[in-house]
């Protein structure tokens, strides 16, 4: 019933707010486990892949967004002030609203909370390995917001804490895993996939973490930057 349920809500965010295209469905895994990593744009990149994208995701969502004692005042300053532009009090209303709303669709869809605090952080991992031993897909939006903002890509550098999960995924499997790269442009209204990356579990932890994140950030620029019509802004690194 949860996949039923995912797929009417993906339907309804494709009809009535994004109704984007989707490019280089070719690239996407027929099945997982797998992890896909995109760019987050506010609000609108999560709804984009999860409208645009023919797959059963599981995204990260910040763990406040998924408490119905905290959403409220996440989406607060998060999404009714940042984005809709709506002063106090006003928008301590509606996000109390609409964290009704929000708060059950994410559980529905299969939201995993991702905590920021040490004690906690292990729930995230743990929940979301314990999919990928499922052969499910994650969905990762990885830019640090406490790095500068990049107007050129609209988006923040990464962190690369997520591509721990490849390295706890070969512990259990002796299989590597993949990250596939999606690129949400605004403007254009396209997702973009591209190729995927994979995972070198005899490489050395912390260098691959460093290689992971950029050659995905590589890529998700250079897929950006081709739909908006401009130039590369480099070459990934060799696989």
């Amino acid at each position: 019933m949860g996949d039923v349920l995912y797929r009417i809500i993906a339907a309804g965010l494709q009809s009535f707010i994004w109704g984007g295209e989707l490019l280089g469905e070719e690239n996407l895994p027929e099945r997982g486990p797998a992890i896909l990593v995109a760019n987050h744009l506010g609000s609108l990149g999560p709804i984009a892949v999860t409208a645009n994208t023919p797959l059963r995701l599981y995204p990260w969502v910040a763990s406040d967004m998924m408490d119905p004692k905290l959403a409220g005042e996440y989406l607060r300053w998060d999404f009714v002030e940042k984005e809709l532009g709506l002063p106090q009090p006003i928008s301590g209303w509606v996000a109390k609203a609409l964290s009704k709303f929000t708060v059950p669709l994410l559980s529905v869809i299969g939201g995993i909370p991702v905590y920021s605090d040490a004690d906690r952080v292990h729930l995230t991992f743990e929940h979301s390995l314990n999919l990928l031993l499922q052969d499910r897909l994650l969905l990762v939006f990885p830019e640090d917001p406490a790095r500068p903002f990049d107007p050129r890509f609209n988006m923040r550098p990464f962190k690369k804490g997520f591509i721990r999960l490849a390295e706890m995924y070969f512990q259990k499997t002796s299989r590597a895993l993949s990250f596939y790269p999606l690129a949400v442009h605004a403007e254009q209204n396209v997702v973009r996939a591209g190729k995927p990356i994979r995972h070198n579990p005899y490489a050395s932890p912390v260098r691959e973490r460093l290689r992971i994140r950029s050659v995905l950030e590589t890529l998700i620029h250079n897929l950006y930057l081709d739909l908006g019509g401009s130039s590369y802004a480099g070459v990934p690194l060799p696989h």
